[in-house]
Parts: structure tokens; sequence; C-alpha cells
């Protein structure tokens, strides 16, 4: 179904960039070539890491798991592709920290042979909404949008939250990533097809999908398939194109003119956002039985040879993916992972892709001049302007800047998507989405300490509990004692020292007993 006139509303600020994408559409989506080896980092997701099931030496299957979910919110890993575990150390993989982390290293076998697919073609119409987030959870689906949270999760909202609309977001804001544009392009069925059991999955009624109105191609191929397939449940909403309008919040006040609480979830209105990839890959886990072992990744900008979408293995080097995309051009300067407003940069491209590589951006001084020095705050207003969560970005700097913390979480802090806007119209050219993370990782981490001290503090507190407890029990004890003796009949033996007597005739008489066997063993008259 399509409403010609749907109403859209327009979030707070927001930034019109340029969005340099079609040099990586003007090639239809290929398959990367399958890489020497398979570098499968054990933390690919929110949450804690998974745990390591396989040794080195062991042969594995495409789509086998080689890694557990550790904790609720966990994801496990799976083989790319079949080969032999060659190694499990720590090796450089894609973080802003720039440190290695744990890894499952796969030397594949050219084979690429799977593990037989368990429930492949089942309907899932026929199954309960927790089995398919089981489902999911087995297939170590997490948002491939974002920062990767276990989708399983999020199909979860509880028994108090009653969901009534999905809306798959295929806003796809920041400049140079178009993975989702090409997914929505070439592989309509698959969005439709993940969308149709989520609904199941959720119980909701409706699901909107939402495009930016500069992806034609997009759109249209949604709406044949729609058109081929009716269903009353579902929309294809064009949206206009303005940064940040793929954020969670700002899509949802967009389509519905509904805001997700400060610290709330989207869940709490009602509503569960998804991003295509992610839909993309629920249907591929239930209708194929495959778990989340590739995903689409662009391939960008001017320091590489030919733009384009690769579908990639997890764990490929990115060095491969420059390879199959004719190298780098001789300008290049940076590798990025992400896009130039939110991604991050890169030492080496020898980390590998993980299932929240959206984009490597391979950047020039051209088309990404290097950040210039930071000079003073002139206090000109313009970050607020431009601010999509409405927020005060001035403030929020002074106070991280002072590390008053306490401060900035007065001014809704948590509430940043750091979706840089600000640091970009900054005539100062400060670098203020990295004075928020600062902020944000210290009062993380003072909360963590928080923890430990109030537990440190439960547990001395219950020891000196558990102390004054048995002082009072044997203090108790003693007072029995002592009543018993003075409520004790006159002339009354004592009972402590009757059980001591007691306890020596029978010693003697055994010592007798034992002395009268022995001289019998002697052959002695008695």
């Amino acid at each position: 179904m399509m409403d010609a006139a749907r109403t859209l509303w327009q979030f707070h600020g927001g930034l019109h960039l340029p969005g340099n994408k079609a040099q990586s559409t003007a090639h239809p989506l290929a398959p990367a070539p399958l890489p020497r080896h398979l570098i499968l980092p054990l933390h690919q997701h929110i949450g804690e890491p998974a745990e390591v099931l396989v040794k080195p030496g062991e042969r594995v299957l495409k789509g086998q798991r080689v890694a557990r979910p550790h904790g609720f919110v966990s994801a496990p890993v799976h083989a790319s592709s079949s080969g032999t575990v060659v190694e499990i150390a720590e090796r450089p993989v894609p973080h802003p920290s720039g440190l290695n982390a744990p890894c499952v290293v796969i030397e594949t076998d050219g084979h690429d042979e799977p593990v037989p697919a368990e429930h492949a073609g089942e309907d899932f119409l026929g199954l309960d909404p927790s089995k398919l987030r089981n489902r999911i959870r087995e297939a170590g689906i997490v948002g491939l949008g974002g920062a990767g949270f276990p989708t399983f999760i999020k199909m979860n909202p509880g028994p108090s939250r009653r969901i009534e609309l999905l809306i798959v977001n295929g806003a796809e804001c920041e400049p140079f990533i178009s993975c989702d544009d090409m997914l929505m392009r070439e592989r309509a069925d698959e969005i439709f097809g993940g969308s149709q059991i989520l609904l199941h999955a959720l119980q909701a009624e409706r699901c909107l999908i939402a495009v930016e109105d500069d992806k034609p191609a997009a759109i249209a191929a949604l709406r044949d398939w729609l058109l081929q397939h009716p269903d009353e449940r579902f929309e294809v909403v064009p949206i206009p194109t303005i940064y940040p309008s793929g954020g969670e919040r700002q899509l949802i006040y967009v389509l519905t003119g509904k805001e997700v609480p400060s610290s709330g979830l989207p869940a709490d209105i009602g509503i569960v956002c998804q991003n295509p990839g992610t839909v993309a890959a629920v249907y591929r886990a239930i209708h194929h039985g495959e778990p989340l072992i590739s995903r689409i990744v662009t391939v960008t900008g001017d320091g590489v040879a030919q733009p384009r979408n690769l579908d990639v293995r997890i764990g490929t080097p990115f060095s491969e993916l420059i390879a199959a995309c004719g190298g780098y051009t001789e300008q290049v300067d940076r590798l990025i992972m992400g896009g130039p407003m939110m991604g991050f940069a890169l030492r080496s491209d020898e980390v590998p892709v993980i299932k929240t590589t959206n984009c490597i951006l391979a950047a020039t001084p051209a088309t990404l001049p290097p950040p210039a020095p930071a000079l003073p705050c002139i206090r000109c207003g313009d970050c607020v302007d431009v601010c999509p969560a409405d927020l005060l970005p001035q403030q929020l700097y002074w106070y991280a800047h002072a590390r008053e913390f306490d401060k900035t979480q007065d001014y809704n802090l948590f509430d940043c998507i750091e979706c840089g806007c600000c640091a970009y119209v900054c005539p100062s050219h400060i670098p203020l989405v990295q004075y928020y993370r600062f902020a944000k990782t210290e009062i993380w981490a003072q909360e963590k300490e928080r923890r430990k001290a109030d537990l440190a503090r439960q547990r001395h507190e219950f020891r000196l509990q558990r102390l004054e407890r048995e002082k009072r029990e044997r203090a108790e004890r003693l007072r029995k004692k002592k009543k018993a003796l003075k409520t004790a009949p006159e002339g009354a033996e004592d009972p402590k020292k009757a059980a001591i007597q007691a306890a020596l005739e029978r010693a003697r008489a055994r010592k007798a007993q034992l002395a009268e066997q022995a001289r019998r063993d002697d052959g002695q008259e008695p």
C-alpha cells in the first residue's frame, strides 16, 4: 500500500551534504573473492565477546559456529567458509582504539563446503515468536547499520510493550555509503521477506520502509515488488534527503511525529527500527538456514580505482577488497571504516570486515581535507542550529572539557547520536564529538567503578552482619547453658563434668579390654 498524502515531519537541525554515492552505485552488486585467510574477531557487536569453540588444526565448514554467546547480550560467530583453523590469537581489528583483539583465523580450502542447514524453508508463520527470536540469535544476527546490537533482543520488547509499527530504515543518509541502496535495488524480495518475518516475531501491524528521495532506483524496485506481491501492511515512504535522517530517533519523528523519550527506547512508543541489511539477514537465516556470514560493503572514495559495492564474507581483510576494486590510487591519504561523518580512521588495511562494516572509504586530501587546528570557541551558536537531537552542543563541550560530567548529563549528553553535525559547522574546528565520546566513556567508567565499590561495600556489610550474627548466636548458646546450670536441681551433678567422667570411664574400660586381649594372644593366663 502506498499513501501519496502521508504527512511527514521535520526534525530540528540537520545538514544538506554532498552525497558522493554515484561512484559506488555505477556497477551492479558483485561477490567479493574468497580470501586465503578469514580473520573472525570474537567481539563484533555490543555486549560480551563470544566464547571460542574451536582449536587450531580443526577443520570447519561454512556456517559452522566457531564461538558461542557469552552472556545474554552477546552473539555467536560462524565460519564464513570451509577451511582449517590455523590460529586463535590477538589480531588488529577495526576499532577506533587501534588495539588488537582475540580472533579465530581460518585458512580457507576453496571448497566453500557448507554445514548442513537446519530448519531451512520452514514456514515461519507456524513458529512461535520466541522460537523465531531464538533462531535469529543462533544465526548470530546483529544490527548491520550501527553499533551491532543483537537483533533477538530488539525483537523482544517485553510483555509490557505493544509493538504496532516496524520501520525499515533505508535512509542511509551519510555521504559515500551506498550498501543499503544497492541491497534495496537488487534484493527487494529479501527486504520484504525479512520484514514479514519480523512483523510476525513482533506481532506488529504495519511496516514502513523509509528511503531518502535521492535513491529513486531503490524506491522503484521496492514499489515494483510490492505491486507484484500486494500486502496492505507495507508502505514504501520516500523522505527528504537531509543528514542525519537515518538516525533512529530522527527517522521515527519524520515518519510519525512521535518523539522517543529521553533515555528511552523506540519500543516505549510502540515502534521498532531495523536496518535493511539486518532484515535481509533475518530472511536468509529463516528461509535458507544461513547464519550471518556475509554482508554488503561499499568500497569507495577517490583513493580507490574502481569504487563499487561487494557482497563480502565476514572476516575478509580490507586489503583484499581494495585489490578487488582495482587497488589504491596515488592520491589516497586515509582509510576510514564508515562514512566521513561518523566513521573512524584505520592504521592498516589488514583488519577484517566485521558484521558492522558498512563502508571502506579510501579518502584523498581533496575530498576529505585533514582537520584544521582547533581554535577557541567563539560562542556563535551554529552547533545549536544544526543539532538533530535539539541539544546544546556548546554547553556539553564546556562541561566535558572541564570534566564536569554530572552537568553534561544534566544537558542530556546520552541523547547525542554523535552524528558530527556540530563539528562540521564549527568555525573554530573544535572536535566536539570527541569531547562527547570522552565524557560518555568517563561516565561509563565511573559508573563501573561505582558498581564495583557498591559490590565491595555490600560484601563488607554482609560479612559484618554474619560476624555479628555468629557473635549473637554464641552469646545465646552461652546464656542457655548458664540458665540450665542455674535451674538444675540442688545436688545434681554438673552435666559437663558428668560427660567428661563418663568418657574417661569408657576409655579406661576399652584400655583394659585391649590389654586382656593382648595377654590372650600371648598365651598368658588372666
